[in-house]
């Protein structure tokens, strides 16, 4: 999973939390961190803060989600932002789901395995339907 913020104590709380449990964990300090590494990488899942200096998570979110190859990662926005317009703003640039600040971590592994499980059916069906494309429309019932 890649988790972006630019609160170096959340990082860390959140990095250390998360591979005691068994997640692998990268980290960015800002969007276009996070841009560079989803591109080498393409992690499973990405968290990210909503408001971070420069490009901040609305933003990269997008630019994420304009990317064929990444656009089907889910992200998860966290932010201390709870007006609805901004809940619907992080939804409307792409995010899947929306944590508040203060981060409990054990709703976001949960909220993680579940995105994961999401995206994992939904690329197996779009392999399936590119299977039965491929086999010029023939899919044995």
């Amino acid at each position: 999973m890649l988790l972006v913020d630019d609160l170096l104590e959340l990082l860390g709380f959140l990095t250390s939390a998360l591979e005691h449990s068994g997640v692998m964990v990268l980290v960015a300090r800002s969007g276009e961190a996070a841009l560079n590494i989803a591109l080498r990488v393409a992690p499973d899942v990405v968290s990210m803060g909503a408001v971070m200096p420069v490009l901040d998570g609305f933003k990269t979110c997008r630019q994420l989600k304009a990317m064929t190859t990444l656009a089907h990662i889910p992200v998860i926005f966290m932010t201390s932002l709870t007006e609805t317009e901004r809940i619907v703003h992080a939804l409307e640039s792409g995010g899947v789901d929306y944590l508040s600040k203060p981060i409990n971590v054990d709703e976001l592994r949960a909220r993680i395995r579940m995105h994961l499980a999401n995206a994992r059916r939904a690329q197996s069906a779009h392999r399936a339907r590119r299977s039965r494309t491929s086999l010029g429309g023939f899919w044995p019932q």
